[in-house]
């Protein structure tokens, strides 16, 4: 561990929502000044603000857009939403902080995206509308900061990665677990053999769903409000008659628009538990498991409760679990000389010695980031690279994807992280993504 930093057996809840709040918003750390040669084509000078547009503004899209409007480099210029309700909420959040009149409000991410004068926008949409106005936005020649998971499926996932590469775009993942100061520890022990050679990993997520509408008349099919576009809210996915109890947040336990805490919570666990092991670059050989899909209710059929089984290279197994109370919640990595666990409420390791460990200069020091919002504005005025870059986010998401994938076929899939690409088994390779329903496409 570092001389700068207090090494914690146990990190309180509270002071870890204390830490969230600091690294998300990244209040205090400014830019440092980089000449504009070195700063490539495209880039926004550090002493200009990023003009940004806000694509999603409910839920964790607002909270998304009032740390940006906390960052002095930051002008929040355009907000859109397919519910005006929402949509109306977030222009009054951001006249009040400019104290004017001026954010422009859209109900279609296409105009929005067209501005000239937008450098970055932000993404925070149910997940079946992750890739095409990402897609779009990189094609715009926007920068990006898109929530997790990365897309609804592999394939769409991946058509964001090549979008955001072609068009130099610089992208963070809404995995903002990276930029936090105990799971950067737990990774740096891991990378550095503290803990031995790992063989075991063990991934904890949750299990059953949030259910956000209690009353049992939100659970029947009805006619839409009026303040919500719910065709637009559907998108690329499926027809579907309107109900209130999924939409909005709800909607990620419905395997038309998500996939359950496989993907949601996996996009978060499954991140970190490659970082330790150092695998940001590649992915598991092997994925097994079984999960159990709802059967009864027509609203929610994602996996509530699963075991899948990881093997990846160097003889390292992978459990990724909900509902198992072997399986603790959070990130624990098993080497032959001890352990260490560690999710956002604090840190653990066996032996306890560890929590005395210095991580010397000529050891891997992994990145250090001054806020998950702040880093990214950074990002955008020095072409840098993200701490949650879209090929990252990627090989951390596609074990989920293929979990899934087993789950439904009940059979192992054998996958290629080089090639990237399932093996011998064409009916799961095509579950790595689904038609679009028209005129939606990539």
């Amino acid at each position: 561990m570092r001389s700068d930093e207090i090494a914690v057996e146990k990190v309180s809840r509270r002071q870890f929502l204390i830490d969230r709040a600091k690294a998300a918003a990244g209040l205090v750390a400014f830019p440092a000044l980089v000449p504009g040669e070195a700063r490539g084509k495209g880039a926004v000078p550090p002493s200009s603000r990023v003009t940004m547009g806000c694509i999603g503004v409910g839920w964790q899209g607002a909270t998304n857009l009032r740390a940006f409007l906390e960052d002095t480099q930051v002008q929040v210029v355009a907000v859109c939403d397919v519910d005006q309700q929402h949509l109306d909420q977030a222009k009054r959040l951001v006249d009040a902080r400019y104290g004017n009149r001026d954010c422009a409000a859209y109900s279609r991410f296409e105009e929005l995206i067209t501005r000239k004068d937008i450098d970055a926008v932000m993404l925070a949409v149910p997940d079946h509308w992750h890739s095409v106005p990402a897609v779009e936005a990189a094609r715009a020649g926007k920068d990006i900061y898109g929530e997790k998971p990365l897309a609804y499926n592999w394939v769409e996932a991946r058509a964001i990665c090549r979008a955001v590469k072609r068009y130099g775009r610089v992208w963070q993942t809404g995995n903002f677990q990276r930029s936090l100061g105990n799971f950067r520890f737990a990774c740096e022990l891991v990378q550095n053999g503290r803990i031995g050679k790992v063989k075991t990993v063990e991934v904890g997520l949750p299990d059953g769903h949030y259910d956000f509408a209690k009353t049992a008349e939100k659970v029947s099919p009805c006619a839409p409000p009026p303040h919500l576009d719910y065709d637009r809210w559907l998108g690329p996915a499926p027809y579907s008659p309107y109900c209130p109890a999924r939409v909005h947040m709800n909607w990620r336990w419905n395997l038309d628009y998500g996939s359950g805490s496989i993907t949601d919570w996996g996009a978060h666990h499954l991140d970190i538990a490659h970082w330790g092991l150092g695998f940001d670059d590649t992915g598991p050989l092997e994925v097994e498991g079984t999960g159990d899909f709802p059967r009864q209710s027509k609203l929610w059929n994602a996996p509530t409760r699963y075991w899948v089984t990881f093997k990846y290279p160097g003889d390292i197994t992978m459990i990724t679990a909900a509902g198992f109370d072997a399986i603790r919640f959070g990130i624990r990595w098993i080497g032959d000389l001890g352990w260490v666990w560690v999710n956002r409420d604090g840190i653990e390791a066996h032996p306890k010695a560890l929590f005395q460990e210095r991580i010397g200069p000529d050891e891997i020091n992994l990145r250090r980031s001054p806020g998950h919002y702040r880093e990214f504005i950074e990002c955008v005025q020095t072409r840098g690279t993200t701490m949650a870059p879209c090929s990252v986010a990627l090989n951390s998401l596609t074990p989920a994807f293929l979990a899934l994938i087993a789950m439904r076929t009940g059979r192992k899939v054998r996958w290629d992280p080089t090639r990237q690409k399932i093996i011998g088994d064409p009916h799961a390779e095509r579950l790595l993504s689904r038609p679009m329903r028209p005129p939606w496409h990539l």
